[in-house]
């Protein structure tokens, strides 16, 4: 019973250490403000989807009642691989050798290929659009990931040179019908 005072104090004081973010994580970079463009034809979805997949993306989900597009476009590093290798836990080429000897004279050896054997750094770049029947607004971001399929590095790619390309195509399609310009 003595003891419980004193615990109570000790979890007070560490409850204190606890530090709560002095706001809530944004974008970095910022998305451009060429992302958020006017468009009222009827046709800005399928026309989104037509360019977005001329650019070499591949359609993930849409759903026409909310205007929501997202599709991804997955592009291997060639060359890459050994910005992110880990020399301490990995081996270069992929190939490792375990063994042992037991009692009684048996013994084992082991070959196993493991890690990125035969496996490229990636990025995926992927992007979303919202069109409300007036206005388009896009989310662009890419992630790259190692040979081992973890995330290194992941940034928003929101910027004019991208949007300004999407609005200029989107327009071309939406004023020819959908046929190529």
């Amino acid at each position: 019973m003595k003891w419980m005072p004193f615990s109570f104090i000790c979890l007070l004081a560490l409850g204190g250490c606890q530090a709560v973010p002095s706001s809530l994580p944004q974008a970095e970079p910022p998305p451009s403000e060429s992302c958020y463009f006017p468009s009222d034809a009827p046709s800005t979805l399928t026309a989104s989807v037509d360019v977005l997949t001329e650019w070499g993306f591949s359609l993930d989900s849409s759903d026409t009642r909310l205007g929501l597009l997202s599709a991804s476009r997955e592009r291997e590093l060639h060359g890459a691989t050994d910005l992110y290798e880990s020399p301490h836990f990995r081996s270069r080429s992929g190939f490792n050798v375990f063994g042992g000897v037991g009692i009684g004279g048996g013994s084992r050896l082991g070959v196993g290929l493991g890690g990125g054997f035969g496996q490229l750094p990636v990025d995926v770049e992927r992007v979303s659009l919202l069109w409300d029947n007036h206005h388009v607004r896009l989310s662009r971001d890419i992630r790259r990931f190692d040979q081992y399929g973890s995330l290194r590095e992941g940034r928003s790619a929101s910027n004019d040179d991208f949007c300004e390309r999407f609005q200029r195509d989107l327009d071309a399609y939406t004023a020819t019908g959908g046929i190529t310009p």
